[in-house]
């Protein structure tokens, strides 16, 4: 089993800031030479920020809308969000030549990219759910020239559209593999299918519009909730298959009714004393006692001292996703594996709770 670099936080100097839209911008970070290969990223993936605001340290994932074949700047674009502290104090106060406290690359937002494909790539994007789809867009074009992509793009109205002007260079330039569909909730198009919002109905109606042939086809969502879970079903009705859709979450779906302050019950039978947790980390075992009913691992370990990487804590990130290598445990809940990665012995810990008295989760095989 190989293991990957963990993740970490470095000081990044901002070294651009482009205002998009009336509320969103494009922040650009300068990589030094010596963290470029910390800093190199596939298309999809997204950055986590420790923003400060009044003393307190916030973090927020923000996807990267630069390509990996573009390797001198790091851009993230950042979208206002109503009562959003973060997005607020970012969008209103960051100016180029501060500094901010940046991880290293996360997600599994992509699929694998070689020059002989042949595919069809069909993106639905919602708002600022078009910053991973851009990347992906403009690194598919370059990477792939057999394949071509289709993306339906939903807005409130034409002001509110991110990247506007650089989806339409994308499409003039390559007119015959790029197809850019815009749905605006209080659009005016002759044509029905592109106004309102982007229910089932829409979806499957876009889809069988657009998405005729039989070439080999990825399916990316990337959105408001609503949204995301209308297309996935849509695309389910339609017979895609589940492996070829791609969703991304930044936020824990508002139908949970699992409260992260109150674990998962253990059932009557099951293991119910306080577990010796080992977590192993940078090669080194650190070994925690965490009562089954209690706290996640995660939380565990952070009250202990130990710098684990954390990022949504609402099992929508992968940034704290690790590899049980003995031990039985149970996750309160799950957005971002896939069922192959549990299968595997994956889990997110900061949903994680120990089933048996003895645990070993290993960080660095993530």
């Amino acid at each position: 089993m190989s293991t990957a670099r963990m993740a970490r936080f470095h000081t990044l100097t901002v070294s651009s800031l482009h205002r998009e839209t009336v509320d969103s911008i494009v922040i650009g970070f300068v990589i030094p030479p010596a963290l470029r290969a910390d800093y190199a990223f596939i298309q999809g993936q997204y950055l986590t920020l420790k923003v400060f605001v009044n003393g307190e340290e916030l973090r927020r994932s923000y996807s990267i809308c630069s390509s990996p074949l573009d390797p001198d700047e790091l851009r993230i674009a950042v979208k206002r969000v109503e009562g959003g502290r973060a997005s607020t104090a970012l969008v209103e106060k960051l100016q180029p030549g501060m500094t901010v406290e940046v991880m290293t690359p996360m997600g599994n937002f992509h699929t694998l990219l070689h020059t002989a494909n042949r595919k069809h790539y069909v993106c639905f994007a919602g708002g600022s759910g078009i910053t991973p789809i851009l990347s992906i867009i403009k690194t598919v074009l370059r990477a792939e020239p057999n394949s071509r992509l289709t993306l339906f793009y939903g807005n409130t109205d034409a002001d509110r559209i991110i990247f506007r002007s650089k989806l339409e260079e994308l499409k003039q330039k390559h007119a015959d593999r790029l197809g850019v569909h815009h749905i605006l909730t209080f659009g005016k198009d002759e044509d029905m299918l592109f106004n309102g919002l982007i229910t089932v109905e829409k979806a499957s109606a876009l889809t069988s519009r657009f998405v005729q042939d039989n070439t080999d086809t990825e399916y990316f969502i990337c959105g408001p909730e609503p949204m995301m879970v209308n297309v996935s079903e849509a695309l389910e009705k339609l017979g895609v298959d589940k492996k070829r859709i791609h969703i991304e979450l930044f936020t824990s779906p508002v139908s949970s009714d699992v409260k992260k302050d109150e674990p998962k019950p253990v059932e009557a039978g099951a293991f119910n004393g306080v577990a010796e947790v080992k977590v192993i980390m940078d090669g080194r075992e650190h070994l925690l006692k965490i009562p089954a009913n209690g706290d996640a691992v995660l939380d565990a370990a952070l009250d202990a001292g130990l710098d684990v990487p954390y990022a949504c804590k609402g099992a929508v990130c992968c940034t704290c996703k690790a590899r049980v290598v003995e031990g039985k445990v149970e996750m309160d809940m799950n957005y971002a594996l896939t069922d192959d990665e549990v299968a595997d012995g994956y889990v997110l810990t900061c949903q994680t709770h120990p089933r048996s008295a003895n645990v070993t989760i290993d960080y660095d095989q993530h």
